[in-house]
């Protein structure tokens, strides 16, 4: 039989956790949902998988729910998480891995409108309007209107408006018209796409861009 080293094993743990570690950083990245601002689309606690290539070969497209980092739009610079190389690495293999909660900087939200778009709260039903056309938002929390919020905004190249499915327990682009970056969030803050829910299994499942956003005038 073969001998076998003793570095075998921790050699062959150290790849594993190497390759865990690249293919979140670089292709499809599990994440854990914090908050309740996406529901019902995505709950507390659902295990999602973020496409991090997706917008290499398509830009970033209205009613795309996606992964960002809020840092100098949703929160001060200042509020990053530091750690020790230790305790860094793993608390970044266990979010690779969707069983360590997100920083605190990291946000889950749908596009709404992207560079040019002119967003608007509210038509006389009651119904947002983008360009000048209203839209159909059946992915609502239950009981959610699409704002109690009057705005009235045009997104800058570059950056898009973003909000939650549970617009009542949402913090987002709304609620930043009056900071720095004006609740827009630059587009070079994305991390990918949310694709799937895959955890727990009763709520496997694609997300999809919903159809009414096919109605808007580019």
């Amino acid at each position: 039989m073969p001998k076998h080293s003793r570095w075998d094993l921790p050699l062959t743990l150290l790849g594993a956790v190497v390759l865990v570690l690249l293919v979140s950083a670089f292709v499809v990245k599990p994440f854990s949902i914090p908050s309740g601002s996406m529901e019902s689309t995505l709950n507390v606690g659902d295990r999602v998988l973020v496409n991090r290539l997706v917008y290499h070969s398509r830009p970033i497209e209205r009613g795309d729910v996606v992964v960002f980092d809020g840092t100098d739009s949703f929160v001060p610079a200042n509020s990053a998480t530091t750690r020790d190389p230790i305790s860094g690495l793993l608390v970044s293999l266990g979010q690779s891995l969707g069983v360590v909660s997100p920083d605190g900087s990291d946000f889950v939200k749908r596009v709404v409108g992207v560079a040019g778009d002119h967003v608007q709260c509210c038509d006389a039903q009651g119904r947002l309007l983008i360009n000048g056309v209203p839209l159909d938002e059946r992915y609502l929390y239950p009981g959610d209107a699409p704002s109690v919020m009057a705005f009235d905004a045009v997104v800058p190249e570059g950056k898009l408006w973003v909000m939650g499915d549970h617009r009542s327990a949402s913090a987002d682009s709304r609620a930043h018209l009056g900071d720095p970056g004006g609740g827009m969030v630059p587009t070079s803050k994305v991390v990918g796409r949310v694709m799937a829910v895959v955890w727990p299994p009763s709520r496997w499942g694609s997300v999809a861009i919903p159809d009414s956003y096919a109605k808007v005038a580019q």
